[in-house]
């Protein structure tokens, strides 16, 4: 195990609504940096994740999608944290947009076995 495995730290989230909140509470927060959703076929799963770091370790936030991502932006409502895919930024001042990279390889080795278990 490599010391970046070893300070990896992986959280599923029961659906992506919960996850996205991540989101929010991190761009409200003093330092108002708002992460990145990455988008990446692992094992055949469709996989949506936040990349953050700690001091003394790395966190993957992740949720196991039912369908690809066909949109470039996830539109989050920062009132109600209710989101929908969509195409291009738009202009509603209570959403922020976030984009989505589509990922071809990385390092991260989420907890899913082959065979398609979490």
């Amino acid at each position: 195990m490599s010391q970046a495995e070893w300070f990896t730290t992986y959280l599923e989230y029961e659906n992506l609504k919960d996850m996205l909140r991540v989101i929010l509470y991190t761009s409200q927060s003093f330092m108002s940096i708002t992460p990145l959703l990455y988008y990446i076929t692992y094992h055949e799963k469709a996989i949506l994740f936040i990349h953050t770091g700690i001091v003394g370790g790395i966190v993957a936030h992740y949720h196991v999608l039912s369908e690809i991502p066909n949109k470039k932006f996830v539109e989050l409502n920062k009132m109600t944290s209710d989101f929908s895919f969509v195409d291009t930024v738009g202009t509603n001042p209570q959403s922020i947009y976030i984009p989505i990279a589509k990922l071809t390889k990385s390092t991260l080795r989420f907890p899913i076995d082959g065979s398609g278990l979490i």
